[in-house]
């Protein structure tokens, strides 16, 4: 058994209905399409979310909310990957190249370092964004925090 004899189970596909060739075959004719009115017709296509005259759902929901524009985008760093990476690989300061380095952010990041997890070691972590909780345990372990 390989891919090239696979088959499906005995019974579980049928032929495809073959509609309009000719009267002989029981569905030529109108071929199922019914008589006249643009559903009979070639090319014909209902509108996406069309429900037959019905106000349609999409317009029926309101719309909510809306998207700022000005909105930037931090990437979190927790402190506990910071602690992980400077036991595993002796790293103590941080700055954006060992982080996308050691991939905890990519190129155009802006990076903010959260303060989840407990720090062991003194570490000089340089980003664009502190947490409260990670700037006091950067410090209470004596290590540097600096701002971009």
């Amino acid at each position: 058994m390989d891919l090239s004899n696979l088959k499906p189970a005995e019974g579980s596909t049928k032929s495809k209905k073959r509609i309009g060739r000719g009267q002989g075959s029981g569905r030529g004719g109108t071929a199922t399409r019914g008589h006249k009115g643009a559903q009979s017709r070639s090319g014909y296509s209902r509108k996406a979310g069309f429900e037959g005259g019905q106000m349609p759902l999409y317009r029926r929901v309101p719309k909510g909310g809306f998207k700022n524009i000005n909105r930037k985008e931090y990437r979190g760093i927790n402190i506990d990957a910071l602690q992980k990476l400077a036991e595993e690989r002796k790293i103590d300061v941080f700055n954006l190249e060992v982080l996308i380095e050691n991939g905890l952010a990519q190129k155009n990041d802006l990076i903010k370092i959260l303060g989840r997890g407990e720090l062991k070691t003194k570490i000089e972590v340089t980003a664009h964004k502190f947490s409260e909780t990670a700037l006091k345990a950067i410090e209470a372990q004596g290590g540097v925090a600096t701002k971009i």
